[in-house]
Order: structure tokens, then sequence, then C-alpha cells
């Protein structure tokens, strides 16, 4: 009794401490500067001058590899993607467009800046917002506020835009880049000009370290995750896995090897292998066999990422000579940041496994995939838990102000799971069938941010979806092994 009553104390004491991190709490961190940040919660800004942003096409006219691997991409598709369309569309009706405009900022920064995009939808934006992060977006990319912002590091969009400048002789384009300009650069179009931000995980954390916009919860820790790890000590950045071929992002990733000027890539690619797959439906419907070639290219190199970002160990565990437990290891073995990434509350990383006698008999399975798509109780998930402000679960990122669970595994790391077994008649050895399992979404939630897409999107006749589709599952290992019963 003794002991159950001091628990309760602990409990209570931790509830009354939790408030302590909830909005409107003085003391708990900076507030944004309204005057710095013109367009807060976007922590975006811009040198506002006669200097226009180009238009993608037009870099292409130069850069035809650059915009063919761009094209496609999670940049390009950054404002125009449905799921993200249902999500923007559900906050603005939830919270209001001022407070959405967070997630507009790095969606469609220039639409943002601009004042052309004004909420969810797709109609009346010009190509470079429609776009979402193009060419002259990160190539504009002057700076970042950093350590002007609440946390102090890059977060929700504290970059800077300067796409040019107004001189004595007119309007003069510059544009960023990571290398030492040579003397032809621009050809006359526009400047260049070196940027060291531009090799660093600072620009794309800018972006992919995303704070609540007014508890300034971490939502999406990216950033975080890949400096707290072994890849920034070792200076591995972002576009050393992520800007490059198959093979290199692999290189990178055993070798801590960074990649010579000549192998990188536009390719941004990731582990939204969903985006790709309705794009291909999307350009396939629409006629465009190139795109849909490059499209389901890209798809091809986010599962191999994700068939290469981990593995898994079967280590029995026997107690009197007999097999009481099976440890599944599950190793983060080469993604820079933890498994999954982003909004980790929304993603899925899960442990399926059925272990068989001799004969085939299932002695146990967990984690099927049910008919509807939802996942068995007992699966063993690698995500989180949001809660809102009453600690009630929550999934919407403008609603979410705390963890009750955040189990992911980190770069380099392993998490173990323990299955309590027992095979007391089995003659022989046992078959333990593993497979690490990811989907980007829950089924019902995504169903419902797909129905959730602004009238402007005909899911139909864009995409060709009459209904809402089953979310595909990529098994990112797969894995038999031989366990005996005893020892």
């Amino acid at each position: 009794m003794k002991k159950k009553t001091k628990s309760k104390e602990f409990l209570v004491m931790g509830m009354l401490a939790m408030p302590m991190l909830l909005p409107g709490m003085a003391g708990a961190i900076d507030k944004v500067d309204k005057e710095l940040y013109p367009f807060a919660p976007s922590l975006v800004n811009w040198e506002k001058s006669k200097a226009e942003f180009t238009p993608p096409e037009t870099c292409a006219e130069c850069h035809p590899q650059q915009f063919e691997e761009w094209t496609g991409s999670m940049h390009a598709l950054a404002f125009k993607d449905p799921v993200y369309q249902g999500e923007l569309n559900k906050a603005v009706k939830a919270v209001g467009h001022d407070i959405a405009r967070q997630c507009e900022g790095c969606h469609s920064p220039v639409g943002v800046v601009t004042g052309q995009v004004k909420g969810p939808g797709l109609t009346g934006l010009n190509s470079i917002a429609l776009n979402g992060v193009s060419c002259d977006i990160c190539h504009s990319v002057k700076s970042h506020t950093g350590w002007q912002t609440p946390y102090h590091q890059p977060e929700n969009g504290s970059f800077v835009m300067s796409p040019g400048k107004e001189t004595a002789d007119g309007v003069v384009l510059t544009k960023y880049g990571p290398y030492k300009p040579g003397e032809d650069c621009g050809e006359g179009f526009h400047e260049c000009v070196e940027q060291p931000l531009h090799k660093t995980t600072e620009l794309c954390a800018n972006c992919h370290q995303v704070h609540h916009y007014e508890s300034h919860t971490p939502l999406e820790s990216t950033y975080r995750e890949w400096k707290d790890g072994p890849y920034s000590v070792k200076n591995i950045a972002c576009q050393d896995c992520h800007m490059v071929d198959y093979d290199t992002f692999v290189r990178s990733a055993d070798e801590f090897k960074k990649p010579e000027r000549g192998e990188f890539r536009h390719y941004f690619n990731g582990a939204n292998f969903l985006l790709y797959y309705l794009l291909e439906q999307a350009a396939k419907k629409g006629g465009d066999e190139a795109l849909a070639a490059n499209a389901h290219n890209k798809f091809e190199m986010a599962v191999n990422r994700l068939k290469a970002a981990a593995e898994v160990e079967v280590l029995p565990i026997y107690r009197d000579n007999k097999l009481a437990e099976l440890k599944v290891r599950v190793h983060n073995k080469r993604a820079g940041h933890n498994l999954p990434t982003s909004l980790t509350n929304i993603r899925q990383i899960w442990l399926e496994m059925t272990v068989k006698d001799q004969s085939g008999k299932v002695i146990m399975t967990t984690g099927t995939v049910g008919k509807d798509g939802e996942l068995p109780a007992e699966a063993r998930l690698f995500n989180s838990d949001g809660m809102g402000e009453a600690f009630h679960f929550q999934v919407d990122p403008w609603e979410v102000i705390s963890f009750s669970r955040h189990e992911t595994i980190p770069p380099k790391g392993y998490k173990d799971v323990y299955y309590g077994i027992s095979a007391p008649q089995a003659s022989g050895p046992l078959s333990v069938e593993v497979k690490l399992r990811y989907r980007q979404a829950e089924q019902k939630i995504a169903h419902a941010l797909l129905a959730a897409v602004p009238s402007d999107i005909d899911l139909a006749a864009t995409y060709g979806l009459t209904s809402m589709p089953d979310l595909p599952v990529v098994d990112m290992v797969e894995k038999t092994v031989s366990v005996p019963p005893t020892k």
C-alpha cells in the first residue's frame, strides 16, 4: 500500500507540473518577433526589390538536367501534393489562415511573401507559387535567421530570400550556390554568389525543423535528430544523402564519406513514395509518359532507400534451456535522422512477426494489417503519440502540444522488442518470419486528408481516384530465421 501511495503522489506532482508546457504559460520560450517576421507564424523573410523570382521553366533553358531531376520531386510537389492540400484545408477551417500560413511558408514560400497564396487550392497562382520549392527558392536563399528564432536555431521557414538587387544600371538577379562560380556563371542573366550555407544541414533545417505556432512544441525534429547524432559529428549533411543517387547515399551512410561535386543531383529523394505513386497515376491519366517515367523512377528510389535504411536481428532468449522470448533488434542502419522522422505521430513503422513449427502450424503472429487497414492493438510501433491541451490523443499538427509517447530509432542506434513465446511440444526448429513495415499514415488518417482536398482538386479527374485507396505499405526488411525450441 505504501508503494502505491508514493506512486500516486508522484503522478499528482507530475500532472501539476505538466501545464507548464502548455501555450500561454509565461517564461517557457521566447516569443516570435513580429517586426522581424512579418509572415509569422511562418518565419520566412524576403528582401523585397524590383528583382522578380524566376520560374523553374526559365531555369530549365540552361539547366535541363537539374530541372528534370527536380521535376516530380518532393520540392516540386510541395504545394500541389493532395495530401498536403487536404491537411491545409482542414487547418484553415480549424484555426484560420493566419495560423495555417506557417505551413505555406515552406510549401510555397514565394506564394506567401507575394501574397498569392491565400489558403488551400491551386487556382490563380503563377508557376513559382504553384511549384512549391522550385529552383529560385533555394538559390535565392541569402541567409537564415536561426539565432533570432524562439529556439535560436533554423526552424519554421527561417530563411531569407533575396532573388536580386537594384543597382544604378538596373535590376540584377542574384543566385546563391555552394561553389565558387566560374567566369561565365549566369551567362549575363544572373550573378552567381558562393554561399557556404548551401553545403550545410542548416539550409534544410529551416523547413525540416518544425515547431507548434504557439506552444513551440517540436512537431518535426529532423534537424535536431541529425544534429544530436553521429552524422553531424562526421559532417555528413542532408544533401550528402538526399541529393545523390542510391549508391552514393549508401556510401555516405556506410563510410561517412562526402560526395564529390559531380555526384550531386536534385532528386531530394526520401521516404514519401505515396506522392510519387499519385504523380505517376496523374501523369498517365494526362498522357504525359515522360513525367510518368520520371515519377516511377523516383518511386523506386524512395522504396529502395527505405529498404536500405534498417536491418533486423532475431535473438532467442532461453530460460532453463527452453525458448522463453524472442528479442527482435531493429537497427537504424542508414538514416541520418530517426526512424521514422518528420510527423512521427502520423508515420508508422512496425514489426510483423509469424512463428511456425515444423509442420507449418502458426504458434504466434503479431502486427498483421486488418482488412480495414487497421493495425492490431498489440502491434509494436515505432512512432509517437501526440496530445492536445486536455492531454487527449491528437494527430492534427495545429493541436499537438506535447507527446505521451515518442518511440523512434536514432541514427546508427537500435531498439529491442521482446515477445514472449512458448513451444514445449515443438520437436524441431521454429520458423520465425519478421517484417519491418512502413506506411506514411494510418489508413483512416490518409482517407480523411484525401477527403478534405479543396474543391478545385478533382481526385477522380487528376489521379483516377474514384474511391479511397488502401495506403501502400513498404517492407523495409523481410527476414526468416530458424530458432531451436531448446538450448
